[in-house]
């Protein structure tokens, strides 16, 4: 499998402990500089208030399959958090859209570290990506 970056995300954050933990909870504003043989992609993307990057944690190194989470002090599974340490070093944030000005998109709520590669962007469809019924296994106890 061959997986080409999209473009380049462009964040104030250049080091892991000055990176938020979620984007839910970040303030920060962030660019996507998207590559311009994707421009046409971006196509009415403006028209979307929130957008899901999917992004390669790229200064991400290996992986344990149990480990603590920052919200915890037991192992948990690695599947069951959103650590950068994976396998396929895969992340995702949803981010609010503020502006598109050509290939570049303006964001806030960024939570990853500058010169991030993006790999794709999906628009946010409240109809579609809510759930009910949700059950947030360990979690469920820190809230």
């Amino acid at each position: 499998m061959k997986v080409e970056p999209i473009g380049i995300i462009h964040t104030p954050f250049k080091h892991k402990k000055s990176a938020p933990a979620h984007s839910s909870k970040s303030r920060a504003t962030g660019r996507i500089e998207v590559f311009k043989k994707y421009e046409n992609g971006l196509c009415d993307i403006d028209g979307f208030s929130h957008i899901i990057l999917i992004f390669r944690f790229h200064r991400s190194k290996g992986y344990r399959l149990k480990l603590k989470p920052y919200l915890d002090n037991k192992h948990r599974g690695l599947f069951t958090t959103r650590a950068p340490r994976r396998p396929n070093q895969l992340g995702l944030s949803t981010v609010k859209l503020l502006k598109r000005r050509g290939n570049i998109l303006t964001v806030k709520g960024v939570d990853m570290l500058d010169g991030t590669p993006l790999l794709d962007i999906k628009p946010y469809i409240p109809d579609v990506d809510p759930k009910r019924g949700v059950r947030i296994g360990w979690l469920e106890e820190k809230k």
